[in-house]
């Protein structure tokens, strides 16, 4: 009872809960396209011979609606100026030896300022309550530099792992005040070549709670950050939290990203005050939740009345699969929620939604390594996807979906976009999330940033070679 499709009756529901499964019957890695030879000749793909190039990307595999082909990518400054066969230049080349090539993966929802401290924080019952506690009790000793330490060695992760864009949350309150916004604006900073860095300066431990934070979410937002948001699950008037920070958002123009309704519990929940806020306000498309892990404890019928809303506000969700999943069910003894909301229905819907990393090697997340490839890929084991257009729609959620979310346009490998490029071990999308394929080498701004290295099996004569030591393998 996963798929559902749009209905054109406005006075009901748009989703239409089908338990037709007949996709499960195809070859789960034949992935959902064309053979390259059925691709129809497009204006908008042909190359310009005029056109001078910088970069010249040859033989990758790219799909554009549906549709995959083998070509080149012209690349000149920033911007993917041609997209052809046989594109001719004499400027240097990248092979892509028919992999896939895409655009920059897109992490939606991630926090720097917080990586990294789990030696810092012992995990005992693994709840919510813990992690922020723990968490509380960590911040004072953030500074400045220990900040741009973590967050540098997280972002540089996420940059080898093919992220090009990244939303992170920084927290502000009396406890740490701007020293985690320094540090992560000094870590984006140094790696700018690498990946373009918006910030959500938040509330993690409440705000009417908490004297003195709105003065600092004040100071961080007149800085130019890009969005403002807050927990109101964390604050003891949470309905008064979420019309702050939507009085914040108006006064400086920025958009609004909730950590929302994160519990086991079915009640209370505030998704709703915050889809009425957004009407009220104006606040159409400029609004994400991420989390909703109540949500996935409710019947299908009654998410999709909310859904429904959302959709028609243009509110984007992200779901944090290693941090819900870690969280979740930790007072069950048996049949254990998962946390993880199911996006397939919201997403068939028209909604706005993508999956994300969020913590790393915290009280809240005790591991991670920033691959968006891999987050895919246990979203895929957590909901039972595994059909191609399943494990496809996976990939979606780190790619353009994800972009959709955060508001990047001109996302996609086509004429007039930036060239943000990441070639991906694997002959379809479906077949990158099944294998968690490896970063063969990234572009960024049209320029190389990464060059993968993979593993290689060496032989006997390899090992008896000049140079090598046997005797160390």
């Amino acid at each position: 009872m996963r798929f559902v499709v749009p209905t054109g009756n406005s006075a009901s529901p748009k989703w239409v809960i089908r338990a037709d499964r007949s996709a499960a019957s195809k070859p789960l890695l034949a992935g959902p396209i064309r053979r390259v030879g059925d691709v129809p000749e497009d204006a908008s793909l042909r190359s310009s011979e005029s056109d001078p190039f910088d970069l010249i990307v040859r033989d990758a595999l790219i799909v554009v609606g549906g549709v995959a082909r083998r070509c080149d990518i012209g690349v000149a400054g920033d911007l993917i100026t041609a997209v052809g066969p046989k594109l001719r230049s004499s400027a240097p080349s990248l092979d892509a030896r028919g992999n896939l090539v895409v655009n920059g993966l897109v992490e939606s929802h991630l926090h720097l300022d917080k990586s990294r401290i789990a030696d810092r924080c012992a995990v005992g019952d693994g709840s919510i309550d813990e992690a922020m506690a723990a968490t509380r009790r960590a911040k004072p000793t953030f500074t400045e530099a220990d900040v741009y330490e973590r967050a540098r060695q997280t972002l540089l992760e996420c940059v080898l792992h093919g992220t090009t864009r990244v939303r992170t949350h920084v927290e502000v309150d009396p406890l740490v005040e701007l020293r985690g916004l320094d540090g992560v604006i000094a870590a984006a900073e140094s790696l700018r070549a690498a990946v373009d860095v918006d910030i959500c300066v938040f509330v993690q431990d409440g705000l009417f709670n908490n004297p003195g934070t709105d003065e600092l979410l004040v100071a961080a937002l007149a800085r130019g950050v890009k969005a403002v948001g807050g927990t109101p699950y964390a604050d003891t008037e949470p309905i008064r939290h979420i019309h702050r920070i939507f009085e914040l958002a108006a006064e400086f123009d920025v958009d609004v990203d909730f950590h929302l309704d994160l519990s086991q519990l079915p009640e209370p929940r505030f998704a709703e005050v915050v889809c009425e806020e957004t009407a009220a306000r104006g606040w159409e498309a400029r609004v994400t939740v991420g989390h909703l892990t109540q949500w996935s404890m409710l019947p299908p019928a009654t998410f999709a009345v909310l859904g429904d809303r959302m959709v028609d506000l243009g509110i984007g969700v992200v779901v944090l699969p290693a941090t819900d999943l870690f969280l979740m069910g930790r007072t069950s003894t048996f049949a254990k929620p998962r946390g993880v909301l199911e996006l397939a229905d919201f997403v068939a819907a028209g909604g706005k939604a993508a999956i994300a990393t969020n913590n790393v090697l915290n009280p809240f997340t005790p591991y991670g390594d920033c691959s968006l490839v891999r987050m895919a890929n246990l979203y895929a084991n957590i909901c039972h996807l595994a059909t191609p257009e399943e494990l496809s729609a996976c990939f979606d959620l780190v790619t353009r979906n994800a972009a959709d979310v955060i508001g990047i346009s001109n996302y996609g490998i086509a004429v007039g976009n930036h060239a943000d490029l990441v070639a991906l071990d694997g002959a379809s999308t479906a077949e990158v999330v099944a294998r968690v394929a490896a970063v063969r080498w990234v572009v960024k701004n049209g320029r190389q940033s990464v060059r993968g290295a993979g593993a290689e099996l060496l032989g006997p004569h390899d090992m008896n070679g000049a140079g090598s030591d046997a005797s160390s393998l």
